[in-house]
Parts: structure tokens; sequence; C-alpha cells
């Protein structure tokens, strides 16, 4: 990266609770990355009044970008798309179009971000469904990344094969892993399990040149298992939101249990710094910020019912994708497993139209 400024784009009038949570969040983030500047879409006035009660002094960290609609979390995705073009969350992903503006953040209604994202900036070459993808900590201390978490209810084999080279691409240009691997979420392990879709789609994979592991069942996502595991955004989000229950509720009971049961204070302090530690682990806000891949720009999702601690990591989220060059990796990634996979569909058309045309003695 240059020495230029990051600069990310913020729906500041979406999600759950709206400029509260999105203005309060982008200062304190500013405050501790210097080198990047927040475009703040919406609602300039009720925008710069919150800024003015967070006793904001500086103004080098932001720019108001004026944006006179709002998506609310009921709109129809039609009505987000075609009636309200001037809301916060299409000037947010407009301002990524131009150029102004390295990435762009939302906690807004998903469908509609999805579809706007997807109208405004394209798809990659190849690609014919964005997907959502997130970060879901591991037992290995570390992260399996997993789509699609909601954006395509209704998948093909290709689609599950396009979602596989995504995440492929996303791991290796964040995390600098070459050739990670591939999991596709199944009823079992073995190659028999599954319906007709994920049977076809595990045999693409098998055939695809990514490092395909298998199939992998639910306890490998948090196993660690595989870098990626793929699936269709029906069986995701009710994965992804299973897991963030269960992550709340072990928090809670956590927290309410060493309140109640604690003997001592000497057993309390010593039991409070491994409560502590497990509870950060399993917050999900930690590893809030989804990723909208396959689509010609960084998009972010965080969660509507983000708090600002919780939103400020989908932003940092933001900012990393654009430190490590996310996009041009992810495109160069998934150039080149395209034209791998078109070169290997075509070497083998070749082989099966000459095991199929006649002998001919003497040829």
């Amino acid at each position: 990266m240059s020495s230029a400024p990051i600069r990310i784009a913020i729906d500041c009038m979406g999600g759950d609770v709206g400029l509260p949570v999105t203005v309060a969040a982008a200062y304190q983030v500013a405050q501790r990355h210097p080198d990047t500047c927040f475009l703040l879409t919406g609602d300039t006035a009720a925008i710069q009044a919150q800024l003015d009660g967070l006793g904001c002094t500086r103004t080098d960290w932001y720019e108001l970008l004026p944006a006179s609609e709002v998506v609310t979390m009921d709109d129809p995705v039609e009505v987000a798309l075609r009636r309200k073009k001037d809301s916060s969350m299409r000037v947010a992903v407009q301002a990524v179009k131009d150029g102004h503006a390295h990435a762009c953040v939302s906690a807004g209604n998903t469908g509609a971000w999805m579809a706007i994202s997807r109208y405004v900036l394209k798809t990659l070459d190849g690609i014919d469904r964005p997907a959502i993808a997130t970060s879901i900590p591991n037992q290995k201390g570390g992260a399996t990344t997993m789509l699609d978490l909601g954006a395509n209810v209704d998948c093909t084999a290709e689609h599950l094969l396009q979602f596989a080279i995504m995440g492929t691409a996303l791991v290796t240009a964040l995390y600098g892993r070459p050739r990670p691997t591939v999991g596709l979420l199944n009823i079992g392990e073995e190659v028999i399990k599954g319906n007709e879709v994920v049977k076809q789609a595990a045999e693409l994979l098998r055939g695809s040149g990514l490092n395909f592991y298998g199939n992998v069942e639910g306890d490998d996502i948090c196993k660690g298992t595989v870098d990626v595991i793929v699936c269709d955004g029906f069986v995701g989000n009710v994965v992804l939101k299973s897991i963030e229950g269960l992550a709340r509720m072990v928090s809670q009971m956590m927290h309410a249990e060493f309140k109640r049961d604690v003997l001592s204070m000497a057993a309390g302090a010593v039991a409070r710094p491994v409560l502590n530690r497990f509870r950060d682990k399993v917050d999900n806000r930690r590893y809030n910020g989804a990723a909208l891949l396959g689509l010609r720009g960084i998009v972010i999702k965080s969660h509507g019912s983000a708090d600002v601690y919780a939103f400020g990591n989908a932003l940092v989220r933001a900012r990393e994708a654009v430190h490590n060059g996310l996009l041009a990796g992810t495109t160069a990634t998934v150039d080149h497993l395209r034209q791998s996979l078109q070169a290997a569909a075509a070497s083998q058309a070749k082989i099966s139209h000459e095991l199929s045309s006649p002998y001919k003695p003497g040829a």
C-alpha cells in the first residue's frame, strides 16, 4: 500500500441502532488507525450532530457524503434497489465504484446491501453469484472461513464450486496460504452422503485442481479441519446463527455461574482471567464483518444488531482487506483458477471426443 490514506465508505444510517453506533465506531477506529479516512454517508446534519456529541474536534479523518434516503431493515430488495436511489447504502457503494473509496461497510438490510452492491459493482468474470464469507474461530487458535452464509439460498453444484474458488482466493489473499484446504459441508464424510447437488459439487471439486479435502461435518467447523468450508446460503446462515447463539449462551452462563458459585475472593481472582479469556474467544463481536465475495470491490456486511465494539471490528476488517490487497489478490486468484478449470474442461472434452470417435484403421 502507498502512503495515501485508506478510504472506507460507511452506510451510517443502517443497522438496528444507526448513527450512535456507526459514527462512534468510526471515530474510535480512526483514533487507532490515523491512516484511515471514513466517508460518512447519510443525513449529514444528523451525522455532524453525532460527531459534535462525541466531542470530535479533528476533521481530517472523515468526509461527509450526503444521502437523502434510508434503506430500512424491512424494505424489500426492489424498493431499496429501484426506488431509493439516493440511499446511504447506494451512496456508499457508489463511492467504491467511482474510486473515491477503497471499501464500504453497512450494518443494514442484508438483501438490499447485496443487491445494491451487485448492481453497482458487478461480479468478477466467471462468478455468477456473490457469496457472504466470514471467519469462525476454531480450536486450533485460528479461524475457519465459511461461505455462503445467506446470500444464495438455492445453489447449483457449479455455484458451490465458485464459492470454493472465492473462499480459496480470500484465504490466499488475506493469510498468504497458496493452497488452502477446502471442505464441502455434508451430513457425513462418505462420498455417498448428501443430496444430488452436494454429490455433484463434490465431483466438480475433486476435478477442479483446488486443494479439496472432501466432505466435512458440522463439528469440523470449530475443529479447524480445513481452511475453507463451502455450503449453500440456507445451511450456512442456520449454522452461523446457531454458533452465535451458542456462544452468547455459554458466555452468559459462565458469567452467571461465576457470580453465583465463586466460594472465595482468592478463587475468584484465579478464575476470572481464565473465564475472561474464554469469553473473549467465543465473543462473536470480535469476528463481526463478513465479506461479500465475487464483486469488483471490497464490500463488508456487519451484523444489524452490532454495538460500537462489534461495528468497529467490521471497520477494522474492511481496513485490513484493503491493506492486504484483497481485491487484487482475489481477482488474480479467481482468474487463475477459472483459466485452469477451463483448460481442464477443454482437455477432458478433447479426450472424450477422441474416445467416442469411430476407430479408423491406419489413422
